[in-house]
């Protein structure tokens, strides 16, 4: 094993993990986020209805997911370098060859197939790098920093590509093609900062694990299989899956909602939406830091991260409500949707990999979390985005947001039945 590092190369090897996961983040949400934008011009450029459109990005979700779980398996072996310089060179083809396209079936190969397997080299990377180095009341602080990436991309990418859409629909070509090379730059950077796990370099992973027992039996490394057999998964999983089919739906098709069902100029429509990025830059990092004194509070990381689990979605589920009662007249009103959506969003997902972390452990973590996310990622945000689509094509998109409304009510539920604490399994491995 090499020597114990000194506490200044710890630090620095740490943060570069976090600048990684920000880069990763970063380019997985500037693809996320910007279809909501893009969806229009290439709908009329192309001559698509938004189910159409939808599809693509649904399939895109789905390769994204089953890419995620061997990403979990690349990253518990060998850290994420392998897994961001792979997506480095995916994400980039799934701009670049997407701009190209005039065919339907072209589009479901190039930004579906290239794009998914880029993207999901990115999540499950990221977060599970995060639980890797940091846990406990270290953990959501560094993550919400990391993830501040997804709401900067939102900002930033939306006001670039605002005046290049308003000179002709067809410019969502070019600025697919910009993407695609600024992602292949930021990706290439992430993987040559991106360190391997903590264990490499004779380090232990930064935070305090408040105990309140202390005769209490070391943590349990839980094994896949093992942790598939108890309740928590598959209650962390619903809980995720329920946020990810509402999250998936509005960050898809709010703005359609607006134009389409409200009647609110394009332009205005985009700077509302532009206010979930804008506030999550500073919720992020802000209710990661909240969350882990949480954890200081309750003492018990599992009761917190449970807490912060319950109280994200039900955040969300006020927003779709809110967004019901939305009129042309009433933009202020959409603008408070936007930052409910922003807090949410800081908490969410990273909450959950967090619970799975704080009662599985992080020696398998990688690959417990990898088939997880398969399962979440496969079915939540395909469905979302295309429900989204579909209802609102054919009954308006106010049957979009109440179909949201039900995906964050079922995680509210899930999150409820959460236990604070996980036995081990009494028989373990050789």
């Amino acid at each position: 094993m090499v020597d114990a590092a000194s506490a200044a190369d710890g630090k620095s090897r740490s943060r570069k993990v976090v600048v990684a996961a920000f880069l990763a983040c970063f380019c997985l949400f500037g693809f996320r986020s910007t279809f909501s934008i893009l969806q229009g011009p290439m709908g009329q450029d192309l001559g698509w209805d938004g189910t159409m459109l939808s599809t693509g990005y649904s399939l895109m979700m789905s390769i994204y997911a089953v890419t995620a779980y061997f990403s979990g398996r690349v990253v518990d072996k060998s850290g994420t370098r392998p897994a961001y310089f792979i997506a480095s060179i995916m994400c980039a083809l799934g701009m670049v060859l997407t701009s190209f396209v005039t065919s339907f079936h072209l589009y479901l190969f190039c930004y579906g197939f290239f794009a998914g397997v880029g993207t999901g080299m990115l999540w499950v990377s990221s977060t599970t790098s995060c639980r890797k180095w940091f846990v406990g009341d270290k953990y959501s602080t560094m993550w919400g920093i990391a993830f501040a990436g997804a709401p900067i991309a939102q900002v930033i990418l939306t006001l670039f590509m605002k005046p290049l859409l308003a000179q002709s629909p067809s410019m969502w070509r070019l600025v697919m093609r910009i993407m695609g090379v600024f992602f292949l730059v930021a990706l290439l950077v992430a993987a040559f900062v991106a360190q391997k796990n903590p264990d490499a370099y004779g380090l232990k992973a930064f935070g305090n694990i408040p105990e309140k027992d202390p005769n209490a039996p070391k943590p349990h490394d839980f094994t896949v299989a093992e942790a598939f057999k108890t309740r928590a998964m598959w209650c962390d999983i619903a809980a995720l899956l329920g946020s990810m089919i509402g999250e998936f739906l509005i960050w898809s098709q709010i703005v359609m909602y607006w134009t389409n069902s409200l009647g609110i100029e394009a332009g205005t429509a985009s700077n509302m939406y532009i206010v979930i990025g804008a506030c999550g830059i500073f919720t992020m990092p802000i209710l990661g830091k909240v969350a882990d004194r949480l954890v200081t509070k309750t003492g018990s990381e599992p009761v917190a991260r449970r807490m912060v689990l319950i109280a994200g979605p039900s955040v969300a589920a006020v927003a779709c409500i809110l967004l019901l009662f939305n009129t042309k007249d009433m933009l202020w009103l959409g603008v408070v949707c936007c930052v409910l959506f922003s807090l949410y969003w800081a908490v969410e997902p990273g909450g959950a990999a967090g619970y799975a972390g704080s009662v599985f452990g992080n020696k398998y973590f990688g690959k417990v979390w990898g088939l997880a996310a398969l399962i979440c990622m496969g079915i939540g945000p395909a469905v979302g985005s295309f429900m989204g689509g579909y209802l609102g094509t054919n009954f308006g998109y106010d049957a979009s947001v109440k179909f949201a409304l039900g995906g964050f009510i079922i995680s509210i539920i899930a999150a409820c039945l959460l236990p604070k604490k996980v036995d081990p399994p009494v028989t373990t491995r050789d």
